[in-house]
């Protein structure tokens, strides 16, 4: 069942079994290719739709969020524009970001393989944005003119029945690579194989993830291999037996062991999609308690200190004449204090020679004075005492002239210091 939504957003339902193919044209004639499977009791969605101007879509918090960014629409935005019957094939690249922010909100991807490829918008809105409008600008460059062309896409994201959904599965599809599994064809025929194992009366696409964005490897270019995708399910009933084989013990032997586990239900996947079941995740949200642990306050834990309050966003200006007096002005003053009790002491508080002898007996100074006078004499007489000169101070002949030459010092020189060797001339 397609249900249009306004400025031509569309809501995808499928089922159960039996898989059509609808062409559905719009006003304005642009076709749109959905798979159908039709519905029992009640139907299993997701949202998508085709950007072709300035348009408002509203999902729904916790659906996964799809839509197609097409290259065919901007190519006549470009000049020089096509004549009738020619066949343009400009590489166009796209850019998607927030209005007023550099990126894109954090539950909203985008992935483009190459410029000849169309661009798409994926995710699935969180329950806070719920009533906020989310303006998303889309950029469209022309790599072969350099021209761009912008739109801006309003997302209007509204509550959606039974959210969250209790029973939620992740599987892990080996052989898709995020773009083809998120078309709506591939996407609808997984949900109803999915519907078809499980059989419950609400089934809805949750979120779909690339394995690069979860730390996988880039596959090798060679066979045709896939990087994988992880698909995000809930339904309101619970597990099914084939969905539980996974957690058997042999099955958990043979994944620890890097084996493949018998699956049951694997035939009604292997036609189109390659599961490895090792990989899937079941998340049963009616069982989850609180994990919250009283915390016993004992050696190395701190009590608690209540509820952390920032500062407030005004700040007051400071007076820090208080800190220049504790900082530079009382050390300052203890240091001159120092300062002048050391100066008394050492100035002011001398003895003096005359006060040192008026303190010291007589017969001592008598004493110190004899020595220092019997000192004084030696000296004296040390001066005056006559010696032998040396031979090398006697007059010679000079060798040439045959000139008697003077001896070095004359009588009177102070022999005392008189070196024993002096330098002859």
């Amino acid at each position: 069942m397609e249900v249009q939504t306004p400025s031509n957003s569309f809501l995808l339902s499928s089922a159960d079994a039996i898989n059509g193919t609808v062409n559905w044209k719009t006003k304005q004639a642009n076709s749109f290719l959905i798979s159908r499977i039709k519905a029992v009791e009640k139907n299993v969605y997701t949202i998508l739709s085709k950007v072709h101007s300035d348009r408002n879509v509203y999902p729904s918090a916790g659906v996964l969020f799809v839509h197609v960014l097409e290259r065919e629409y901007f190519k006549g935005e470009f000049p020089p524009y096509p004549k009738p019957g020619e066949v343009n094939n400009d590489p166009i690249t796209f850019n998607t970001n927030l209005m007023g922010y550099p990126d894109r909100p954090g539950w909203l991807r985008y992935i483009q393989r190459t410029p000849y490829s169309d661009g798409v918008l994926y995710g699935s809105p969180t329950i806070e944005n719920v009533g906020k409008p989310t303006i998303i600008e889309i950029t469209a460059y022309n790599r072969r003119t350099f021209e761009t062309a912008r739109h801006n896409l309003i997302i209007n994201i509204m509550s959606a029945e039974d959210f969250p959904l209790p029973y939620q599965a992740e599987f892990f599809i080996k052989n898709m690579n995020v773009e083809e599994m998120l078309a709506s064809e591939v996407l609808g025929d997984f949900l109803g194989a999915v519907k078809n194992v499980w059989q419950p009366e609400r089934l809805n696409a949750i979120n779909i993830t690339s394995a690069l964005d979860r730390g996988g490897r880039v596959p090798l270019p060679i066979n045709d291999m896939k990087e994988g995708v992880y698909v995000m399910v809930g339904a309101d009933v619970p597990f099914s037996s084939c969905l539980r084989e996974v957690e058997n013990p042999q099955n958990q032997l043979r994944c620890s062991q890097e084996m493949e586990p018998v699956i049951t239900c694997d035939k009604k996947f292997r036609t189109q999609f390659h599961i490895d079941w090792c990989k899937i995740s079941l998340v049963d949200n009616t069982k989850q308690v609180s994990t919250y642990q009283e915390v016993i306050r004992g050696e190395g834990i701190l009590p608690d200190g209540g509820e952390y309050k920032p500062p407030s966003d005004t700040l007051k200006s400071r007076d820090y004449y208080s800190d220049f007096l504790i900082t530079l002005a009382v050390p300052s003053a203890i240091a001159l204090v120092l300062f002048l009790i050391l100066a008394y002491i050492m100035c002011c508080r001398r003895e003096g020679v005359e006060k040192r002898n008026m303190q010291t007996p007589d017969l001592q100074l008598v004493h110190h004075s004899a020595i220092q006078k019997s000192t004084k004499e030696l000296r004296d007489m040390s001066k005056n005492r006559e010696i032998a000169w040396p031979l090398s101070t006697l007059p010679v002949f000079h060798p040439v002239t045959g000139e008697i030459v003077p001896p070095l010092h004359t009588d009177s020189y102070d022999n005392t210091s008189m070196p024993l060797m002096q330098t002859q001339q």
